[in-house]
């Protein structure tokens, strides 16, 4: 038979989000002049208390002197922190009230304002141990009640010592204190609790570190809101990813990690072993290598149009999801793409760069408008169409070619099939004085021989976006045939790099990536089968991706059947490579079933969802 388990659980910072002293001095100072210099000082006691560099009841003395309570500005206190509980601990409010008789509330804070707080999860006022105020009849606060154990060094180990709890104890908490109840024997595991707060003398003595109380009872095989702890999640985003897509993935309560710059091959296999969501742009190459040392990974976000950068198969394959941003930075680059038209039929960039050396050239001569000139468009993508209509709009003949049947926009007519590379052939048959731009991907043009024609003239000039080499970071140097050419524009890949648009794929991306991660929603995937998800209520759901094999379905729907769990709802979507199925099934099941469905065959990946 198992051990009773006990838990003590610490308050400020723990149950809840805020530290009460500070909490308590900014309503008893509301109005004081010197609000935020005491604020600023009760921050540094508490600090110093919660690292252990002060005793608890010096701590205790020495805020109350600054902040002068009243019994008033306690009650408001309760008020406020009921709406301030950790949200771990408040989407776990079920645990609390099952384990109630188990759970112990063991603070340095005052017991006065918190036992309003811990009430309704259910934690009886007996159960509550902290420190109490000392009142005058008037309500002003004289002091505190020194024989209180935990106003007294090692006050919560000697405190749980009187309890005599017998089984195992887990302590939770977030300061030097709780781990004290570890460190005299009075506690079989401590846990450091950061999802508030992160003190250096609380983790490097932690048995585990919790990051969330989800995780706390992930790791003990307790009963939680969700299947599996949100922090758990590693997010690794790389090549400076819009600070929106971070923020998304913190506020899911995802462990995020930022680069700046992209990885090559081996840096990015160091870092992926542990990595669930991959976040990227155009240069970090997702390759089969990388895909092979990524046992975790779920999903890549493409945080850019073009996918070419990620072995799409071998994603396939293993199950691993891609999204992209196909229409967020459409816009952007379309602008530059006609600023850059504007620029070279008028030799406007030239003249500007004459004019920085002290050259005055103003002259007509080889400067035309764009109204009435015939643009072709290679790739009538979203891009392309868009690009299409904003030409025609200011008077320009459109003609495209793509390698996708596509239905022109406007007046736009396609053009016969051609090669997919601009090379020495294509260049040469371009009309004497024409201009190229390259907005797409740097290894559609031939360079070298771009910069051949536009020496010898048979070309007016190129703006070229994107190379077959770009740098890793701003810090490499560049290097290309094209410098120092005349009527040559040279931007480093910053065709969608606006405000706007690094705003819009940081959202689109990141809340298709997190609904895929909380719901199994593919919607819009580059290469999952698309299926778009009702909202999962009073439910569990089973998501399995296997091989498009025939009778997968039929052995997951046996399986359930053998063992009596009733189907509440069902998807199936496949391609050529995958299946993708999502069955919502009631809550009550014997873990047993996971492991059944887990090694069904054919199976690539199985997770539980609640």
């Amino acid at each position: 038979m198992k051990p009773e388990r006990y838990f003590v659980i610490d308050f400020d910072c723990t149950f809840t989000q805020v530290e009460s002293p500070e909490e308590l001095a900014a309503i008893a100072l509301k109005g004081n002049p010197q609000k935020e210099a005491i604020l600023k000082k009760t921050k540094e006691i508490t600090d110093a208390a919660m690292e252990g560099k002060i005793s608890i009841a010096d701590a205790i003395a020495r805020r109350l002197e600054l902040i002068r309570p009243e019994k008033k500005h306690v009650e408001l206190l309760a008020q406020d922190l009921k709406k301030k509980i950790t949200p771990s601990i408040a989407r776990n409010k079920k645990f609390f009230k099952k384990y109630a008789r188990n759970i112990y509330i063991v603070s340095s804070g005052f017991k006065e304002f918190i036992v309003p707080v811990v009430k309704s999860f259910g934690i009886p006022a007996d159960h509550v141990f902290g420190n109490t105020y000392l009142f005058d009849k008037s309500g002003a606060m004289i002091g505190f009640d020194r024989q209180n154990p935990l106003a007294q060094a090692n006050g919560k180990a000697k405190l749980v010592k009187q309890l005599g709890l017998k089984g195992e104890v887990y302590v939770i908490g977030d300061g030097y204190t709780d781990y004290e109840i570890k460190k005299e024997g009075f506690a079989d595991k401590f846990f450091a609790f950061t999802e508030n707060v992160t003190r250096q003398a609380a983790v490097k003595n932690a048995d585990y570190v919790a990051r969330s109380f989800d995780e706390f009872l992930y790791l003990n095989g307790l009963p939680r809101a969700e299947s599996y702890p949100k922090t758990r999640i590693h997010v690794l985003l790389l090549e400076n990813i819009h600070a929106d897509a971070v923020a998304e993935f913190k506020r899911e309560g995802y462990t995020v990690e930022t680069v700046t710059r992209s990885l090559d091959e081996d840096e990015l296999i160091e870092k992926i072993k542990d990595v669930a969501v991959l976040g990227i742009r155009s240069k970090t190459e997702v390759t089969k290598k990388v895909l092979e040392h990524a046992p975790k990974l779920q999903a890549v976000g493409a945080f850019c149009i073009g996918t070419n950068q990620i072995d799409i198969d071998e994603c396939l394959k293993r199950g691993v999801v891609v999204f992209n941003a196909p229409y967020s930075n459409t816009r952007s680059v379309v602008e530059l793409a006609i600023a850059e038209i504007i620029m070279l039929m008028r030799g406007a960039f030239d003249k500007s760069m004459k004019l920085h050396q002290g050259i005055w050239d103003k002259s007509s001569k080889g400067c035309f408008e764009i109204r009435g000139k015939t643009l072709g468009i290679v790739g009538y993508g979203n891009i392309g169409t868009q690009l299409s209509v904003v030409a025609e709009s200011l008077g320009m003949q459109v003609c495209f070619h793509d390698i996708v049947p596509k239905l022109a926009m406007g007046n736009a007519h396609k053009c016969p099939k051609n090669q997919n590379l601009i090379g020495e052939r294509e260049l040469k048959l371009m009309k004497e004085g024409a201009a190229l731009i390259n907005l797409s991907r740097g290894f559609i043009v031939d360079l070298a021989a771009l910069a051949r024609y536009i020496r010898s003239g048979k070309l007016r000039g190129a703006a070229i976006d994107v190379f077959p080499k770009e740098p890793k970071s701003n810090d490499e140097k560049f290097l290309s045939d094209l410098q120092g050419l005349p009527n040559v524009i040279l931007t480093p890949h910053i065709g969608g790099s606006t405000e706007e648009a690094q705003k819009n794929i940081g959202e689109f991306v990141s809340s298709k990536l997190t609904s895929f991660i909380n719901t199994g929603d593919s919607f819009l995937s580059v290469n999952f089968p698309g299926i778009q998800l009702p909202e999962l209520k009073h439910a569990h759901r089973f998501v399995h991706v296997h091989r498009n094999m025939p009778g997968v379905l039929a052995a997951i729907n046996g399986i359930l059947a053998k063992r009596k769990i009733n189907i509440l709802g069902q998807y199936l979507k496949t391609n050529d490579t995958i299946g993708y199925v999502i069955t919502d099934v009631g809550t009550k099941y014997e873990a047993g079933v996971i492991e059944e469905l887990r090694a069904a065959e054919h199976t690539l990946r199985f997770r539980v969802l609640y």
